[in-house]
Parts: structure tokens; sequence; C-alpha cells
């Protein structure tokens, strides 16, 4: 990472008196950085001197934080993010999974705080926590009517600090000390929790074949490592032939990306030469990450999930993946954010962070997986003939089943289903997920005949891709056009309610009914230059004028028009 610039700020100063023979007096202009922030110390100091009201510290805390997030947001980057220095803490914890706290998952349950799920080797856990406990004390408060976010503060803070809390679980209280210690969220899940061991997670869904099944919810530091030792527990390199895995599936939905590098460690493992990614920014020089032939592990059939839901570093590790012919892709089209960003500690900001875009991915082929406004194609699709979209009932049955096998329960907490881990098919029906049991048929095509057999619909995915967001587009366009005509009623009723009032319409440029079709638009400079001619096709431009960067001047009344509709003057509109 490179050191932010800082800035000097050279005072214009007039110099009076005699000159001096033979010296030379400049008045030294300010840069244009500089002066950028002139208008805003403006607004600041006329504020500050004559609002109403004293303006107090946190109003000013609040104008300063708008101002940054006024320039950040007029970027037109969602990914180019400030962050106040209150939220720096939770915002590291999303970005990298860690904290300092008891580690547990909560909730909020009829007023209450609510354990969800205990983390593994976390104090919680440790402390005997269990899912369904309530916590209905911290440190002498009561928790009941607080929100989640004020329970969590309490509960976080400096590794090595005692919390007091007390726990009702079947109407016992039970007080607890616990001592906070840093937390780092696993991002790496199997297919369920191991019966002997709930810290530990079974990464075999199909235990006839050898076919394992990772999940990874983020690229979180360390994730690369976490991958390779549950493939080694899963027996990538078991000596026994009948124990070794003969398939794997690497579940990518959901999940937003994180840590570049992981990303490219993970691609490693399965590549033995090619290209990976290559980033580009216009501060940067190109960079080209290759596989690397040493550490690649053995050349099994690979599945990846993917969905609308997976970006960036995910879409980084499915593409490398695909393009170099070394996995399918199943399920549906990836969310396509193909951009780098890196956070910087600003100079000034006591504390806070920016968030900054400053790259660009690109796939081996040198494809962007950008998605903009324009794109026809962004991020990564399935493999041909295995798109396989899921409704959205079936996508809610499959999140609550996912979420009840994540809870690290008591010895005595049993699921009320009777479990059958060793059977593949008891396992696709308990897990309600259509995309997984695709992926597992074609594992075990592959295993069985040696060719990928598709699992999903066929002809070409991007094809149909592009249909179904066509079908979206459309549909949201349908119901912005349902909501201007209800707006346009509404306004038509209020006019006729206003009267002589709503005759006098300020925002319009010209009148209602001047036919503009046909005629031309000049576009001058500030000098009147005409550098551009436009010939109108529509009378739809007052339309987008309106919230464009133009204005009517003062005092500049409607042309008249003619009985053509036309201005009686001239048939151009400046």
């Amino acid at each position: 990472m490179t050191a932010s610039p800082k800035w000097f700020r050279i005072s214009l100063v007039g110099v009076l008196g005699l000159a001096v023979a033979g010296s030379t007096i400049a008045l030294t202009r300010k840069p244009a950085e500089l002066q950028f922030f002139d208008p805003i110390i403006d607004v600041k100091s006329t504020l500050g001197g004559l609002y109403v009201d004293k303006l107090s510290d946190e109003q000013l805390k609040k104008m300063q934080d708008g101002a940054i997030n006024g320039m950040v947001e007029a970027l037109g980057d969602p990914y180019t993010i400030y962050v106040p220095a209150d939220k720096v803490r939770e915002f590291n914890k999303d970005l990298t999974g860690e904290y300092v706290g008891i580690g547990a998952s909560v909730n909020t349950r009829d007023g209450w705080l609510t354990i969800v799920s205990p983390l593994e080797d976390s104090p919680a856990y440790k402390a005997g926590i269990m899912a369904d406990d309530r916590i209905i004390e911290i440190d002498g408060k009561s928790t009941q009517g607080l929100s989640v976010e004020e329970c969590i503060d309490k509960l976080v803070g400096v590794a090595g600090t005692p919390v007091n809390i007390i726990i009702e679980r079947k109407g016992e209280k039970i007080p607890m000390t616990l001592t906070r210690a840093a937390i780092k969220t696993r991002s790496v899940k199997g297919v369920h929790r191991q019966t002997d061991d709930a810290e530990k997670w079974d990464f075999t869904i199909d235990p006839v074949r050898r076919i394992g099944y990772i999940r990874l919810t983020q690229f979180t530091p360390g994730c690369a490592e976490e991958i390779l030792n549950a493939l080694i527990t899963a027996g990538v390199n078991d000596p026994d032939p009948s124990k070794r895995l003969q398939g794997v599936i690497l579940d990518l939905r959901d999940n937003g990306g994180g840590v570049l590098e992981e990303a490219i460690a993970i691609a490693d493992m399965f590549l033995r030469e090619g290209i990976i990614v290559s980033t580009r920014g216009r501060n940067f020089p190109e960079r080209v990450a290759r596989a690397q032939d040493k550490g690649t592990l053995p050349d099994i059939p690979m599945v990846l999930l993917i969905n609308g839901s997976s970006a960036s570093a995910s879409e980084v590790l499915a593409g490398a993946l695909v393009e170099n012919n070394r996995a399918v892709a199943i399920g549906t089209r990836s969310y396509g954010k193909g951009s780098v960003q890196s956070v910087r500690k600003l100079p000034n900001g006591n504390g806070a962070e920016l968030k900054v875009t400053e790259q660009g991915y690109y796939l081996p082929s040198g494809r962007s997986l950008t998605r903009k406004d324009t794109s026809a194609e962004w991020g990564v699709d399935p493999s041909k003939g295995f798109f396989v979209p899921m409704t959205d009932k079936e996508l809610i049955d499959m999140y609550r089943v996912r979420r009840d096998l994540e809870i690290i329960r008591s010895a005595d907490g049993k699921t009320a289903t009777p479990e059958d881990w060793s059977n593949a098919d008891w396992i696709m029906s308990y897990l309600k997920d259509p995309q997984l049991s695709a992926a597992v048929k074609a594992v075990q095509g592959k295993i069985d005949a040696g060719d990928w057999k598709p699992t999903g619909k066929e002809g070409v995915a991007g094809s149909q891709i592009a249909f179904d967001e066509l079908s979206r587009a459309r549909k949201l366009q349908q119901q912005l056009t349902r909501e201007q005509i209800r707006v346009e009623k509404r306004i038509e009723a209020l006019e006729t309610a206003s009267g002589d009032l709503a005759k006098a319409k300020p925002g319009d440029l010209w009148p209602e009914d001047a036919d503009l079709s046909g005629g031309k638009m000049q576009i001058t400079d500030k000098d009147g230059k005409v550098i551009a001619t436009l010939e109108i096709t529509g009378n739809n431009l007052q339309r987008w004028l309106l919230d464009a960067d133009v204005r009517k001047p003062e005092g500049d009344a409607p042309k008249p028009v003619a009985s053509n509709g036309a201005p009686a003057s001239s048939t151009q509109n400046k």
C-alpha cells in the first residue's frame, strides 16, 4: 500500500509597501486541489456564523461526514465508501471475520437477547453456553427491550477483560463470568457437524464414492489453509485408495468475496499452470497471477456452485478454474463485481477509513467481470448444461436447513429427523438443495462414466440467463410505468383541486403543447459558440432535461407557440 499524499495549504499573501529595487514580488496562486475546498470552507464558515442556532459538536460532525459522503457518492461507485471512526470496528469485523467478544451468534426473541449458536473454540462454547439460552443480564444491566446492536456493544471489548452475564435456561438462572477473547469466524463449513465433536465439520457428502463438499462463506485471512485442511481431512491425499477423495464440490454461493490473495492461493491448489487473474488500475502496473505446479492437489473431478450473490473473489476463483478447464460451474450467473478495493486510514480522520476502488479484476480470458447498466454479459456463467435456477420457496427451504445444521447443539439437542449421513440419497433429500443435488449427480456421473453429463438446463446458459435478466428488467419497467401512471393521476386530481394555483408550473422549460418532433436543439459553450446541433425526434425531451444540469434563465418566459405547435420565432430550441 502506498502512503497517502500530504496536502500543504499555501497562503495567498498580499504584499503592501514599497518594492525593493531588483526584487520580484509575486502572488502565489492556490493549487487547484486546494481551491476545491474553498466553497466547502465557505459553507461551513457561513453556517457557523449565521445559522439561527449555534451549531453543536454533533451537528458539525454530521456536516463533516455528510460532505465526505457526498464526495464519495458522487463517484457513482457503490464499493468506494467512507467509514467513520465509530463504524470501523464493525466494518473490519465484516471484512476479516475477526473481533473481540464472547463468540456467539445472537438474536432477540420475545424481547430478550437469545443465543442462536455458540461459535467454535470461543469463550461462550467453553463456558457451556448453548443454543436457545437467554442472556437476561450483562454486567448487571437487563437485556429486556434492548436491540441486538446495544447488547453486542456490551459484550464486545478488550481481549482479556471479563464480562458478567446471567443465562436463563429452562427457567433456571445461571450466572457466568466470561473472559473476552479474539474471535475469528470460521468461513469453511462442511455438510453437517460431526456427532462426536460439534466443533468439527464432516466434509463428505457421498461416503460411497468419496465425494467431498466444502462451503466457503467468505475469503477471510487464512481461509486457503482452512480449505486445504478440510480437503486433507476428507482424504484428498490418503494413501489408502479406498479412503481417498474421488471428487469435490466447492460451494461459493452467497460468498461476497474478501481477500484476493486467498482466492489466488485456493485456485493455485487445483491448477498446475495458467493465468488465475490479472488486475489493472490507473495508478498500478498490471499484475498477473499465475498457477505454480508445486503443491498442486490431485486432479479429481471438481464442481463449483455459484449464484447471483457470489461476488468479487468468488468470481475470480470460479472464473480461474472454469476458464482453465479445471472445474464445472453449476447454479446461476454470479453477481459481477470485478473491482479491487483497498482500505486506507485517513491521516487526519481520527481513526476513519476509506475503502476505495483502485483496480479491476480480469479473468484468464482477459474479460472483465464487472456488471454495469450497459452490460449484456458479466460475472461467471454456469457451464453449458448446468444452469440450475432455484425458486424463492426452494431457497427458503434450503436456507432453513442450512441454518439448523450450523447450530452447535448440546449432547441432548437431537434433531427431529432421523439422520443417515452415510446415504447420499437421504442427504440430498434432507438438505432440500436442487443445485447441490445437481452438483453431486454431476460428480457421480464423472466418476462412474468418465464424462460430464448435464444435470441442469440444456442450451447456452448465457442466453437463458440474459433472457431471465431481461424478464426481470421488463417486470421492473412495468412496475415503474404503473407507478408513474398512478402518480400522474394523483397530480391531475390535485391540479383540479388546486384550481388557478396549479396553472403556474415553474419547472416547465416550454409550453406542454409545443410539438418539438422534427425540430433542432443547439448546444453552445459559455462564449456562445455552437458545439453541437441535435435533431429532436420526439416530444419527451423536457421530461429528461428537467433532471439534467440545465435551467431556464430568470425572467425567460416561454416563446409564443404558432398554430402548428412549433415556436413562432424559430424551429430551434436552445
